[in-house]
């Protein structure tokens, strides 16, 4: 029946479809755009057998699971996995070690050890955690700290101070 009969006052349905070009910035779950998260700012994650090479500077986390061999600057927080390795310095405001790190570590807050940790070089610190198992090898001071000055014990010979 392709010949169907139409009443004179009906006519055809045709949809009209709207064309419009993709936009593919920030396709998320179920193609909608995807704000950034402000809980998670600007974060890179190093992923298992990944290796960096390089500066790094204005990273809000830093998640080492591979390698990275760098300089971390103006950076907030910097979390080394069991699997990870950083090697270089970093200035950061926190770190948890949980892999390895070698060279010049300054953490301006709290400075976590996790059991799997392994530290070695130099290390400045505001406050430190350190779990069982845990390892620091090299230099470690308490940013801010200075030592106290004591006065020398007056002795029998010198006299007493003028």
């Amino acid at each position: 029946m392709a010949d169907e009969q139409h009443d004179a006052g009906s006519t055809r349905f045709r949809p009209e479809i709207t064309r419009r070009a993709p936009d593919f910035h920030g396709l998320g779950r179920g193609n909608q755009p995807q704000e950034p998260s402000v809980s998670t700012g600007k974060q890179l994650i190093v992923g298992r057998e990944i290796v960096l090479n390089g500066q790094i500077a204005a990273c809000d986390k830093l998640i080492v699971e591979g390698t990275v061999e760098a300089q971390l600057e103006n950076s907030k927080v910097i979390e080394i996995t069991e699997s990870g390795l950083f090697k270089g310095s970093a200035e950061i405001d926190d770190a948890v070690i949980g892999g390895r790190f070698e060279g010049t570590l300054v953490v301006h807050g709290l400075l976590t050890v996790q059991s799997t940790g392994r530290i070695a070089g130099e290390v400045r610190y505001g406050r430190i955690a350190i779990e069982e198992g845990g390892e620091i090898a090299g230099t470690l001071e308490v940013n801010g700290v200075q030592p106290i000055a004591r006065p020398a014990p007056a002795t029998a010979e010198s006299g007493t101070p003028d």
